[in-house]
């Protein structure tokens, strides 16, 4: 479905968590797909909207210096980084490979393009968003190149201040306004104190005309959750079939659990935002009923006294006399015998 202001548009980030397979790119996929629900209320949720790819041209990556690096330790894929990287890049064929699959799921498709060679994966399929990972969000001339296909775009602002960002989104708007802006902090994972959700209102705010999301990297599901209060209609969040699998983004990821257990606290938050009002709602109609208090009677009062103060007090359920209309039992009579602490209902009075 298209984002839309009134819910919640989820993204499932498969990002490098496909560890160079399409197999396990399509598990994820089929992760994301699964349907959601809520049992105590008998609730079908929705399940995650969009699975999200990265493609990456190994050529506009890194100064060869950088390439050539040794690149050791327990998530390495190669000797050097380039041998890293190139194992874990897919091909176009690939991504469209995992494109359909993701469309044989119900999914929308958002796929990170981080260079203009990165392009040719469009004469294959169309995705339904392109992202603009944080630290392209100076690459102009990407920007540029991506605005000009018009399909919508969803920039992160991981690695950019305001500067950076009304930059490109002025690159941008040359071509079309079909943007979306997601708060970011590019640190893996995120330390508490620095997710800063008030960021979600300040964009709000600043940009009235774009959606506004959470592209989320701390461990766990509280922050999106708590996004989506403060006014996120996007959550982009990483997935994995298994956060003990090899790679650096898996352990920061959701797996199987977690997504159920994000998805389905976000669904459910949206859904309990409701109005800026008070209001007894009507689950609550039937409690304040049962556990409200009303008038009673403090003694036996008989048929025929005139009820006081002092033969007053107050029980439930709270069907009767509230104490603010005491004023409707005070000084009547009684028209027939209201037993010791029982309700006194209109027709017990005359």
């Amino acid at each position: 479905m298209p984002i839309k202001s009134d819910s919640v548009y989820i993204i499932g980030e498969i990002g490098q968590n496909h560890n160079g397979s399409v197999d396990i790119a399509k598990l994820i996929v089929d992760l994301i797909s699964r349907p959601i629900s809520e049992d105590l209320f008998d609730l079908a949720l929705a399940p995650m909207d969009a699975v999200k790819m990265t493609k990456r041209d190994l050529s506009e990556e890194l100064s060869q210096s950088q390439m050539n690096r040794e690149y050791s330790g327990a998530h390495s894929f190669g000797r050097t980084y380039g041998e890293h990287r190139k194992y874990l890049e897919l091909t176009d064929e690939q991504h469209y490979e995992v494109y359909l699959h993701a469309k044989s799921k119900g999914l929308e498709f958002v796929e990170t393009l981080c260079g203009l060679g990165c392009l040719s994966i469009l004469k294959y399929f169309l995705p339904d968003y392109l992202k603009v990972a944080s630290r392209d969000l100076t690459n102009l001339p990407l920007l540029d190149a991506l605005a000009k296909t018009k399909i919508p775009i969803i920039l992160s602002t991981g690695m950019a201040g305001q500067e950076e960002l009304d930059s490109g989104l002025e690159t941008i708007v040359k071509h079309h306004e079909k943007i979306s802006i997601l708060h970011c902090v590019s640190e893996y994972p995120t330390r508490p104190s620095n997710v800063n959700l008030l960021t979600v209102t300040f964009l709000k705010k600043k940009y009235p005309n774009y959606f506004v999301g959470f592209s989320d990297h701390t461990i766990g599901i509280s922050a999106p959750v708590a996004a989506v209060a403060l006014g996120a209609t996007i959550i982009e969040k990483h997935v994995t079939i298994d956060r003990r699998m090899k790679g650096t983004d898996q352990a920061g990821s959701l797996g199987p659990d977690g997504v159920i257990r994000m998805v389905r606290d976000i669904r459910l938050i949206h859904s309990s935002m409701g109005e800026e009002k008070i209001f007894v709602s009507d689950g609550a109609k039937a409690a304040r009923v049962k556990l409200e208090r009303s008038i009673a009677a403090n003694r036996e009062i008989h048929a025929g006294e005139i009820i006081g103060i002092d033969d007053l007090h107050l029980l439930s359920p709270g069907d009767g006399f509230k104490w603010v209309d005491k004023k409707s039992v005070l000084g009547k009579t009684a028209a027939t015998t209201i037993p010791k602490d029982e309700i006194i209902y209109p027709s017990m009075l005359k």
